[in-house]
């Protein structure tokens, strides 16, 4: 596997006892976009700051973003019940072909059996596209107040409900007053599932 541009990054910074805020100073961006770089959040860069970034790290910056750009993270877990923390720790990357690399941006391992119904068991990988809105009936990672899920999302009624796919769990029902005030946010379209295959 190649070296990614947070590797790169990161040895740069390790080989020249610089910080995070020195090179993004050195290569001119702000020290919140460079923070998406080192967190793998955001590897879509301007030809400029690609050209400048090449310059500091002395090599072809675009290269290694053409060839990364396949690689997507796995974050933590995303609970198929109510009630587990989504954690921000990348367990790991996997590498996609381009047509499905095009199509997401990230994995979640999927913890708890509410998604059975749906094909989605306990450690699956679910591929997620980031996006804050859904159609009704889609599955979608839906964040309530810290905690995500993973559930069935449909508008009904001026109600936001949360469906799952387990006849074991009830749906939860969300005004928009509440959907506003808990918050209950969507953060994701599930796009396919990924079975780990021993």
């Amino acid at each position: 596997m190649h070296m990614t541009l947070r590797e790169l990054l990161v040895q740069f910074e390790i080989q020249n006892n610089l910080s995070h805020a020195d090179v993004a100073k050195e290569v001119g961006v702000s020290v919140s976009t460079y923070y998406r770089w080192i967190n793998g959040e955001s590897t879509k860069l301007k030809k400029t700051t690609i050209q400048k970034l090449s310059t500091v790290l002395d090599c072809d910056v675009e290269k290694v973003i053409e060839e990364t750009d396949r690689i997507k993270p796995i974050l933590g877990n995303v609970k198929a019940g109510y009630d587990l923390w989504a954690d921000q720790d990348i367990e790991g990357y996997l590498e996609l072909g381009q047509s499905d690399a095009q199509k997401g941006d990230y994995f979640l391992r999927v913890v708890g059996d509410s998604m059975e119904g749906a094909h989605i068991y306990d450690g699956d990988l679910v591929y997620v596209k980031k996006c804050d809105t859904v159609q009704s009936g889609q599955i979608a990672i839906v964040m309530i107040e810290e905690e995500a899920t993973i559930k069935k999302v449909y508008f009904k009624d001026n109600l936001m409900i949360l469906e799952p796919a387990n006849s074991k769990y009830e749906s939860k029902f969300f005004t928009m007053k509440e959907v506003e005030e808990t918050p209950v946010r969507i953060i994701g379209l599930v796009r396919f599932i990924r079975k780990d295959l021993a």
